[in-house]
């Protein structure tokens, strides 16, 4: 399953990843030809520094969100493009440099077959460096939406319900990772634990993109009404006295070398 995503709200609501993000383009050196593949680009705001760094190579981003894609596209220049397409079904093969993703692989379930894909299409000696969700992740916001789901007026709604997401532990990562013949394989787990500055930004966050999965599910008439209690659940678990709001991120982190 694929979601829809407003570009232009997580564009607003997404200063954390796209934190989280730049880190990891700062910690690496490019010789400026590279070929880089972002997967789950998003706004297509950390793609474009990728092509900043590399302006004699080529950087393509995709997405599977036209949302996503379509403001991604203003950043469109001669050696960056954009796709809308789904990671599950890429098919390059020996093409890529870098193949880059940050804070969008949890939305992806078989990392098997996506491992499969992403070694395929490096070159020789290329790299892959993921940061995404990890086990432990979001403990406050999955709180409150299992509780919420389960309200007998919209359990019904949730019977058949598909959790969206695939956030391993840090060693159950690495087992998976060691399948394929990686030259070299490093993986780690980071506490990224977060304090929104206010009930505004923790309201921003849950719009987009923590309830995107789950209004769907629900007949257009309940859908407000589920939003505002999962909101005012969660602002009462997570405010705390200075009118910040915390949540928990934890993230595995791939550096893997063809």
């Amino acid at each position: 399953m694929t979601f829809e995503f407003d570009g232009e709200k997580y564009r607003a609501a997404s200063a954390h990843q796209k934190e989280w993000g730049g880190r990891l383009i700062a910690e690496m050196r490019f010789r400026g030809d590279e070929r880089i593949l972002d997967l789950g680009c998003g706004d297509g705001a950390l793609t474009r520094s990728l092509a900043d760094l590399s302006p004699r190579g080529f950087v393509l981003g995709i997405d599977a969100s036209r949302g996503m894609i379509d403001s991604a596209r203003k950043h469109e220049k001669e050696n960056l493009k954009f796709e809308l397409a789904d990671i599950r079904e890429i098919s390059f093969e020996n093409e890529f440099d870098l193949v880059f993703s940050n804070a969008a692989l949890h939305w992806i379930k078989d990392h098997r077959g996506l491992l499969a894909g992403v070694y395929k299409c490096l070159k020789p000696g290329g790299i892959a460096r993921f940061n995404f969700a990890s086990e432990g992740n979001c403990r406050n916001f999955f709180t409150v939406i299992r509780k919420v789901m389960a309200r007998e007026e919209y359990a019904a709604s949730f019977r058949e319900f598909d959790w969206p997401w695939y956030m391993p532990g840090i060693e159950e990562y690495g087992r998976l990772v060691r399948e394929f013949p990686f030259a070299e394989i490093k993986f780690w787990g980071e506490n990224a634990d977060r304090y929104f500055a206010d009930r505004e930004a923790m309201i921003a966050w849950i719009d987009v993109p923590s309830l995107v999965p789950f209004l769907p599910c629900l007949p257009e008439s309940e859908r407000a009404q589920f939003r505002e209690r999962a909101i005012a659940e969660m602002l009462a678990l997570s405010l705390q006295p200075d009118r910040t709001c915390f949540e928990t991120f934890r993230r595995v982190n791939l550096l893997a070398r063809k």
